[in-house]
Order: C-alpha cells, then structure tokens, then sequence
C-alpha cells in the first residue's frame, strides 16, 4: 500500500491490511505522524506527540484485536498512559504524568491500536469548544476559522482531518456529539457504564460522562465498543448485556422504527433556519425509508432539569480538584484556571451535603420524564447544534465572563445533556452540510442501553446518504 492512501481507510480496513501483510503497524505510524507533522501546525488538534513510544509499541508482539495496527490519539483529560502527561487541559495540570495506564487505555491497546499522542481538550472538558489558555484553539479541519466542538475538540478534528480513523473521546455534555457534529464523523455517547471507567473514574460524575470513540464509519465505532464495552470484576452498576455483537448489529434491518423529532429547544427559542431545514430533511429521510415519523418534543421541564443538576456536578467537579490538588500538591494559583474554571471550583465548595444529595434526588426524578418519553418511540431525533458551526472565539472560555459563555453556549448546544443525565446512547451523525459547507450533524437518541437500535439505523443510513467521500479543506 501506499502511504497517501493511508487516511482513505477507516480503522477496520487499516487493520485488515495489517492482517494481509500488505502493510506493517510500523508503516502505519509513520503515516499517522507525517500527517499530524502536516496538519497539526493548521489545526492544533495534537498536543502531546508519544511518537518514540508509538514506534517501539508497533514493533512489538501487538494484541491480535479487531485494530491490530491502527494508529490511535487518546483525549488529553481523565485517561492515564503510562509515561505521558495528561494536563486536563489547564496551566495547573501541567505537570502531571501519570505512571501506568488507566483501565480504558488498556482496552484499547488490547483492540491492538497503537496510540501515537493525545488530542486538545479544553480546561477540564467545561465548555463544547477546545479553546484554553494552556493548549490554545483547536481548529475544525472544514474551515480552521471555526471551532472542532468541545471537550473532544482535538479527537475529532484530527480524525476528520485523517490523522487517524478513530480517537477516544468522552462525553459529560454532549462532549463527543458536538465535535462529531461538528467535524463531519459519527459520535456515539453510549449507555451510562457501557464502557466502565473503573478503577480510575472517581470524577465521572456518577455516570453523567462516558468514553468511545469518534470515527469517520458506522462499524468503527461499533467494532470498538465490541472491544471495550464490557464489565469488569467489581463494576457496580453494569447496564443491561447486548444481544449480540454491535458488528453485526449494522448487517442488520433496523425494521420500522417509531421515530419522533423535534426542534425543541430549553429556551423556547427557535433554531436556525439552515439547521431547522436539515432537520426536516433528516424527517423527510427517514419517512421515505419506511419509518412512522411524528413531530413530538420530549415536553420535559429543561430549565428544572438543569437547575436540578447544578448543584451536584459542581461539588463533583470541586471533589475531583480536590484530588488533583493532592496530586500536584499545591492549590492552584489565580492564573492557572480560567474564570469559568474558578467559577465552577467556588460554587462547588460552597456546596453542603444536603444540597448535593437534593440535587441528585431531583435529577433522578425528572429524569423518569425523560426515559418515559421512549415508551413508545424507538428513537428521538434533533440538531446536535441549533447553529451553525461557530467561529473560533465566539464561546471564548478564556476572555468571556462565565456568564456569557454559558449563554453563548446555550444557543449553540440545546439538545445534548438530557441523555447525559438519563444515560441513554445517544449518537450524532454527519448527515448534512451548510451553505459554507460545515457539517450539520443530527442526533439519534434511543432507550436506555439499546445501542443496537441506533447501530442498525446509523448503517442504514450510512448507505443512503453516505459521507463517506466528503473531504475537508484541510485533508490532502
């Protein structure tokens, strides 16, 4: 094979090469770094390069998994790999690096992916786009005056760019949807604990974040949850067992889905007339594939939801700078957090007990709500965004008042942290595009642990209106 056809191949086909001999891992790696030495200059979407380790690793006795071979980047937040730092995004992480890999990173080297670096996130994965003080903006490959999403920012833009086929990336908000949405590539938030991120997930927000993958193919993504998605010994809250492998779950009809949309957004207020369309279009779709489609909103109470949420994911988020905190062994001092940043650590500390376990008690209740709504729907479709793709600085964590950032933020990602609360797989796909030739994605949530669903229906998908053969500016 020839190199410059390297980023032409998704994870699976790297890896199916592998196995015919017809190129080596080694070769692999050495692709996957000339085109982060080409493009990461534009695109910041690399900020730590673990080349030595990635060349000595791909000479080894690699594990025989489904991506024996395949370069991989790893989300520079909450995944520990032996030797190599891990900044969280911030000035006061810098400094740590973490001496074994945690359990999730030894997944994925047991799929037989070579990791080669990590990707940008922003400080502490807060806000849905990859711009901080300390690693600076990460750029959408589509157009690099616009943001690649956040907090999986630089996941995302290096896949899209095809530095690699597939990268980790986590989701607390809405983190791996918006960046897939955003950089063009299928992102799927899976069910609360499908993929356990014991014994090293002490800050998952009791099952609010999740880690996969963002890829550029429907059965990368499934293949790798094959390969990940399992629980372990002393897993406390495993969710229901799958039916039978994903990979095959795609070679599957999805059958005649009940399928509800809506544009429906926290705020009431409307979306963008250029993404209200492609929703519409994504309805029409899916009707004309032999689907029963209902215009129906959720009808849940977003603001009480999101109210009820505040006080446990800031004294979450204050626990877990507490343990940061014993590992660099200091506070930190006033330039090293951004202000969205301190604001959170403040609200958090200020939190009692009670306030917090009222919090959680509330959250569970509406969340009812939320998971009733799928008891006669397979499937609920939105906008991941109610926007266009934004511009580099307009939800700006590091120079807007916190405030303003959460309102700016607000309009831009309407639809994403109800099924964080809920747990339910919810998954983004890059179906259309914008008149500036920005990906639109569209979100599929379906009930509470049936991945499979959403698999079925995204490779139906796939073949109908594939994405396949859109590439972004920043590719050759």
């Amino acid at each position: 094979m020839e190199m410059p056809d390297y980023a032409d191949y998704d994870g699976l086909g790297l890896a199916e090469l592998v196995r015919k001999r017809a190129v080596t891992p080694a070769e692999l790696v050495e692709a996957a770094i000339e085109r982060i030495e080409q493009h990461n200059p534009t695109l910041n979407a690399v900020v730590y390069k673990g080349y030595d380790d990635a060349r000595a690793w791909a000479r080894g006795e690699l594990p025989d998994g489904a991506f024996r071979g395949v370069p991989f980047l790893i989300k520079d937040l909450g995944m520990p790999v032996a030797g190599w730092p891990r900044s969280h995004g911030s000035k006061f992480a810098r400094s740590v690096v973490d001496a074994e890999d945690g359990g999730l990173t030894r997944r994925y080297r047991q799929a037989g992916v070579v990791p080669v670096g990590k990707t940008n996130t922003p400080e502490y994965g807060i806000t849905g786009t990859t711009e901080s003080a300390a690693l600076g903006p990460c750029r959408n490959p589509w157009n690099p005056n616009h943001i690649a999403g956040g907090s999986s920012g630089g996941a995302a833009s290096a896949v899209a760019a095809g530095i690699v086929p597939l990268a980790h990336a986590s989701d607390g908000l809405g983190s791996i949807r918006i960046p897939a949405a955003c950089c063009g590539l299928v992102g799927l938030k899976v069910t609360r604990d499908r993929n356990p991120n014991m014994p090293d997930g002490f800050d998952y927000a009791l099952g609010n974040v999740v880690d996969h993958v963002v890829t550029r193919t429907v059965r990368d993504s499934a293949a790798m949850l094959d390969a990940t998605g399992y629980p372990e010994p002393g897993s406390p809250y495993p969710p229901p067992p799958k039916e039978r492998p994903y990979v095959e779950e795609i070679a599957r009809s999805p059958g005649r889905l009940r399928v509800a949309w809506s544009s429906e957004t926290p705020s009431g207020r409307p979306i963008e007339p250029e993404i209200q369309a492609a929703l519409e279009r994504t309805a029409a779709l899916l009707t004309g594939l032999g689907h029963e489609v209902v215009e129906k909103g959720l009808g849940i109470d977003y603001r009480a939801l999101f109210a009820s949420r505040g006080p446990a994911a800031a004294a979450n988020f204050a626990a877990g700078m507490a343990r940061l905190i014993e590992l660099v062994g200091r506070e930190p001092e006033e330039g090293e957090l951004e202000p969205l940043t301190w604001a959170t650590l403040k609200a958090g500390r200020r939190q009692t007990g009670a306030d917090v376990m009222r919090s959680l008690q509330e959250t569970r209740m509406l969340n009812r709500r939320t998971l009733a709504f799928f008891e006669d729907v397979d499937v609920y479709l939105s906008p991941v965004l109610g926007t266009p793709v934004p511009e580099i600085g307009f939800i700006d964590p590091v120079n807007l008042e916190p405030r303003e950032v959460n309102r700016r933020q607000g309009r831009a990602f309407p639809f994403t942290p109800p099924f964080n609360f809920s747990g339910q797989p919810s998954m983004s796909l890059p179906l259309e595009t914008d008149a500036n030739g920005l990906p639109i994605g569209m979100m599929f949530t379906a009930r509470y642990a049936d991945e499979a669903t959403l698999f079925r229906l995204a490779a139906q998908l796939e073949k109908e209106a594939p994405w396949k053969d859109r590439r972004p500016k920043v590719w050759g």
